[in-house]
């Protein structure tokens, strides 16, 4: 179950499509022997950007699809959710 809501998937996809865009300028960068160091510049850009919104779909995560399941009561569910979402923080902050 996703738990994004209508507006906010909608600002997420904006900002995903001005991340494709940075992509895009990056590739043409390379493309034309830019300087590195504004190709460098322009890649921590674009790697912050995309880290807004993993922090943003994590937080609609944790606030909806895991608090949800947490209220149910079943401790061993509890236990799959919490070693789901440590694997997961583990691969987004790496």
């Amino acid at each position: 179950m996703n738990s994004i809501q209508a507006n906010e998937k909608k600002n997420l996809i904006l900002r995903l499509k001005r991340l494709e865009g940075q992509i895009r300028g990056l590739q043409r960068m390379v493309e034309e022997d830019k300087y590195c160091v504004d190709i460098l510049t322009q890649i921590v850009a674009a790697k912050g950007a995309l880290q807004k919104v993993g922090l943003k779909i994590l937080d609609d995560h944790m606030h909806g699809c895991v608090q949800r399941a947490m209220k149910e009561d079943d401790i061993e569910n509890n236990e799959e959710i919490i070693n789901e979402l440590m694997t997961l923080l583990a691969k987004f902050s790496s």
